[in-house]
């Protein structure tokens, strides 16, 4: 969502009004609903209001401290539905049972909410919107398919499919990095207990030396006395920094895109690999799932492209149905994204003139998947070599830091 400055005039007196909406002529038609009395004339883009982010940031605060719905529960759930709206069950039915026996707090509420909605003659899409943070877009893509075919039965069955999909190639993923940070963590706190209870013990033979000390032996008195001082300070820090962090990326469009853009950058290291190969499947997933589906291509472009969380991989990858709907292939508008390789782009081009697009996309999605589970399976081999650079970077210091000045003893002695 975005804030546009609004101008109203009213018997000539004109004033600005801020309007929160999707785009400019949005914003322009909430104003004359809000105002119809009144002369609405232009919409100009603005900065959301200091009161709007602060709003935001009590509100990440709380939402912090709240339990979020694993995707375990959401799968059982999705599931569930599915089997019993398949065996005859009425969709308000089926949701109004899931919401009895499920044991996740939140989302019986939630599914208590939707049944209550569907049950006031709301569609099924219309009431699990309000939901679509806890439940992703292609939830709700896979609800609107479901109801335009009147199948949710088999619609349901393919989202937990490909929920169970994001689920395991997460599980995998942290499963890899978990020894490696369990390491990295590890050094660090000997690294700071070494600091904290070694480097004290020589602080005052280093004091007593009128000799300059060397630059490792400054570093490790400056990180004692940091640390002895300062060291609850630095900690609370570090515990908001990286709560503003994710605050900000996730509520600010133009920061989000900045860091977004850096976490792709071929110079950053590995990330940019896991980042862009688990982007780029995620989306072919969905977009093959939901074209063989027989959902129209532009719709099911519109609805893989949420399931993009990068925001600069996500802004490539909104100009393909822009160039579609100028007459341009699907392979020639991904060709012009500049993230798909030629092989890929070949395959799409033989789908769409053989009439197999379906089924090329299902192979590009499965060329996505095994690059990105060969980085998931090899990870602690690509990461050892940061992990020695690091650990031999910290022992080095330490030993650096404590021993220059000891052989300099002599001379400091004479």
């Amino acid at each position: 969502m975005k804030y546009f400055n609004v101008t109203v005039s009213n018997k000539g007196k004109k004033r600005t009004e801020v309007i929160k909406a999707k785009s400019k002529i949005l914003a322009l038609k909430v104003a004359k609903q809000n105002f119809p009395k009144e002369r609405v004339s232009k919409a100009v883009e603005t900065a959301k209001p200091t009161d709007e982010k602060m709003k935001d940031l009590v509100a990440g605060v709380k939402k912090s401290f709240e339990g979020k719905i694993s995707i375990d529960s959401k799968i059982s759930a999705i599931r569930q539905i599915s089997v019993m709206t398949d065996a005859g069950i009425s969709i308000h039915d089926a949701i109004n049972e899931v919401a009895i026996n499920t044991e996740d707090p939140k989302l019986k509420n939630i599914f208590e909410n939707i049944g209550s909605d569907i049950n006031a003659g709301k569609s099924i899409a219309d009431s699990m919107d309000p939901y679509a943070e806890e439940f992703g877009h292609v939830t709700i893509a896979m609800t609107n398919l479901g109801e335009k075919t009147g199948n949710i039965a088999g619609s349901y069955a393919k989202l937990s499919t490909i929920l169970e999909d994001i689920r395991d190639n997460l599980k995998k993923f942290k499963k890899a990095i978990r020894t490696p940070m369990i390491t990295l963590i590890a050094m660090g706190i000997a690294f700071t207990i070494l600091i904290m209870v070694v480097v004290p013990k020589f602080k005052e033979m280093f004091e007593k030396f009128d000799s300059a000390l060397p630059v490792p032996t400054i570093i490790l008195l400056w990180l004692e006395n940091a640390l002895s001082h300062y060291g609850l300070y630095i900690l609370i820090g570090l515990v908001v920094g990286i709560f503003l962090l994710k605050h900000f990326h996730k509520t600010d469009e133009k920061f989000r895109y900045k860091i977004d853009k850096i976490m792709v950058n071929p110079k950053f290291y590995l990330i940019h690999k896991i980042v862009f190969f688990s982007s780029m499947h995620k989306y072919m997933l969905v977009f093959g799932e939901l074209v063989k589906s027989g959902i129209p291509v532009s719709e099911a472009l519109d609805t893989a492209v949420d399931m993009v969380d990068n925001a600069y991989i996500k802004e490539k990858l909104l100009g393909v149905n822009a160039n579609i709907a100028r007459g341009i292939s699907l392979s020639d508008a991904f060709e012009q994204t500049g993230l798909f390789e030629n092989m890929l782009l070949q395959m799409i081009r033989a789908g769409e003139a053989g009439g197999q697009l379906d089924a090329m996309l299902g192979k590009v999605t499965d060329y996505y998947d095994a690059r990105f589970q060969d980085l998931i399976d090899n990870l602690a081999a690509y990461i050892e070599p940061i992990m020695l650079f690091f650990i031999a970077g910290l022992v080095l210091l330490m030993a650096l830091g404590i021993f220059m000045p000891m052989w300099d003893l002599g001379k400091a002695v004479k």
